[in-house]
């Protein structure tokens, strides 16, 4: 694939957040998901709703900062990031291994699992 996006660890997401050019985080899950699990600080852009987000993308994403998207597992996540990357001329886009879920293994279990 030409156009795929990079895969970042959880660990490694975590470490980027902290640094002093932390990546804007696109959460693409539905709004029942973002209840149950969440991240602070993401743009919410359910992937069921893109009619009505879409128009509005590029008010509510940052051109300038570097772009990593999330879902539950990292599968809804991986098709919305090649989708940024052909459609929207986005040349990288980071795409969160494992989603919320390996978030939650991985760094910090007391976002919750289901």
């Amino acid at each position: 694939m030409a156009n795929a996006p990079t895969s970042i660890s959880a660990p490694e997401l975590q470490r980027w957040m902290s640094s002093t050019q932390p990546p804007q985080l696109v959460d693409v899950r539905e709004q029942q998901e973002l209840e149950l699990a969440a991240l602070p600080g993401v743009v919410h852009l359910p992937l069921s709703g893109s009619q009505q987000w879409l128009p509005q993308l590029w008010d509510r994403l940052d051109r300038g900062r570097d772009l990593v998207v999330l879902c539950h597992a990292g599968i809804r996540s991986w098709q919305f990031a090649t989708w940024l990357m052909e459609t929207q001329q986005v040349p990288q886009v980071w795409n969160l291994e494992g989603g919320i879920d390996a978030w939650s293994v991985l760094v910090d279990p007391a976002v919750p699992r289901y």
